[in-house]
């Protein structure tokens, strides 16, 4: 199991802090973060930085076999300072 962590904006759009999902080994980590939550995440996927078990990582990647048991974390763009 992958567990998706969502912050600030990217929580509220998701309705949820955190989930647990099964992904695909060829799945981009920004559809594994939509497969996290019902609602339609796809405007705060698009300019969101994601992070696996604590690296960046490209939202297009795909997760492949190796990281099948992780962390993906959801950051979307933060202001102040």
């Amino acid at each position: 199991m992958f567990t998706v962590r969502f912050f600030a904006g990217a929580a509220q759009a998701a309705g949820v802090d955190s989930a647990q999902v099964k992904p695909a080994a060829d799945q981009t980590l920004r559809e594994i973060a939509q497969a996290a939550s019902n609602n339609d995440l796809s405007p705060i996927l698009k300019v969101s930085s994601f992070l696996v078990d604590g690296a960046l990582a490209d939202g297009d990647t795909p997760l492949g076999e190796s990281a099948a048991n992780g962390q993906l974390d959801v950051l979307p763009p933060f202001a102040g300072g």
